[in-house]
């Protein structure tokens, strides 16, 4: 059943998190505050985001509007005094991450992709973006974040779909307080993001559960989905288009809340 009433829907999470008053722990951390109204249809998400994957850039940026009271930020960037985003979309957009119970409605990777428009440059640096697109106009992006690597593949098209796109993330790595990642050299020459194969990462023969670093108590892991929780109490439907130009990424598009 499809909960029509925004208002009693906004009053209902609102409460819920009162009484959890909890958080939860993720890269970015997130809180379990509410969690994006589920509608009859109507476009619940809208997407609007710009990324130069190759240098500096003052047209990155990154948008957002939804069924959610104050919880939208057009065109936020990156304040290079800070190191954050200059409107805060970095946590205004965290209610649609996640449903009352903490469970994941949206991929932790396409998340992380988003904050790439409003950081500065040497986040992209540090976390090896990795962006390319195939003959077939596949677009496919990588990169590794606090020793977690995520891609996401569209199709043909160039379309990001939900929910039964192709988020994926793999534990290959560990970061220790603000210091650089450490990679398994089994996936980096050098045990840094910087020299990350991406062809071993992603390739399933190369088997997870080993020591990054001796001594230290961390392990690579096995390829898992980055989807939405199936069994989140509702998922986002329908696709995001993403374009990749002369290194600049775009990503556009709404997305309805569907209940499960």
């Amino acid at each position: 059943m499809k909960i029509r009433s925004i208002t009693s829907l906004l009053v209902v999470l609102i409460l819920a998190a009162a009484l959890t008053g909890c958080s939860k722990a993720a890269a970015p951390v997130a809180e379990k505050s509410m969690s994006a109204p589920v509608s009859d249809g109507s476009e619940d998400l809208k997407i609007s985001y710009q990324v130069n994957t190759a240098g500096p850039d003052a047209d990155n940026f990154f948008s957002f509007a939804g069924n959610i009271r104050y919880m939208a930020v057009e065109m936020d960037q990156a304040d290079e005094v800070s190191g954050a985003s200059k409107l805060g979309s970095t946590h205004l957009f965290q209610p649609y991450r996640y449903d009352v119970e903490g469970k994941n409605v949206i991929s932790s990777g396409l998340r992380g992709l988003f904050l790439y428009g409003v950081n500065p440059y040497d986040a992209i640096i540090d976390d090896n973006l990795n962006v390319s697109k195939a003959s077939d106009g596949t677009i496919t992006i990588q990169y590794s974040h606090r020793g977690t690597a995520y891609r996401i593949i569209t199709d043909s098209s160039g379309k990001i779909s939900f929910p039964d796109g192709s988020f994926e993330n793999r534990p290959i790595g560990y970061i220790k307080s603000g210091a650089p990642q450490v990679i398994s050299t089994d996936f980096s020459s050098d045990g840094t993001a910087a020299t990350v194969d991406w062809n071993k990462v992603w390739d399933s023969k190369v088997a997870g559960g080993k020591i990054v670093t001796e001594g230290v108590d961390k392990k690579t892991g096995d390829i898992r989905s980055d989807a939405a929780n199936p069994e989140s109490m509702f998922f986002f439907d329908g696709s995001l288009q993403a374009s990749l130009d002369n290194d600049i990424l775009k990503v556009n598009g709404s997305l309805t809340a569907v209940s499960r």
